[in-house]
């Protein structure tokens, strides 16, 4: 069973869709099994992180920030792939080092997260998308 799901974003940051995902898992009528989901894109991530508190989201853009600078920061000169952009090459790099798929293991009919775990789609570029995560349920 596949899925697709859309998720607009504003610009860099986390955008949670957790519910989405539990709902079309319940809906699949599955009652144990392994959920995959991809992102189709690759200046984007995809995460299971904690949805209590803001303040790990924050400092996560924060820390990622720190860690690839955009283009225009004096440490990123050697950057060669810079026409699309001041934050396209930095969204690659951090999209190859954190996950682009997902998987999560489904039983009583629901992905098994832990109490304060979410599904984010991690958006690293700076203008609004239209990311497409692919869902496989089997």
């Amino acid at each position: 069973m596949q899925a697709q799901f859309v998720i607009p974003t504003t610009g860099q940051g986390l955008y949670e869709f957790t519910g989405q995902v539990c709902n079309w898992v319940r809906e699949a009528g599955i009652d144990s099994g392994l959920l995959t989901l991809f992102v189709q894109h690759t200046s984007c991530s995809l995460l299971v992180q904690e949805n209590a508190d803001p303040e790990v989201q924050h400092d996560l853009l924060a820390y990622l920030a720190r860690l690839v600078p955009p283009a225009t920061d004096p440490s990123m000169r050697y950057l060669r792939h810079t026409y699309e952009g001041r934050d396209d090459m930095p969204a690659h790099i951090k999209a190859a080092i954190l996950p682009v798929s997902l998987t999560i293991p489904v039983s009583d009919g629901q992905p098994r997260l832990g109490t304060w775990q979410g599904i984010y789609l991690f958006e690293h570029r700076d203008a609004p998308h239209r990311r497409n995560v692919v869902a496989h349920l089997a």
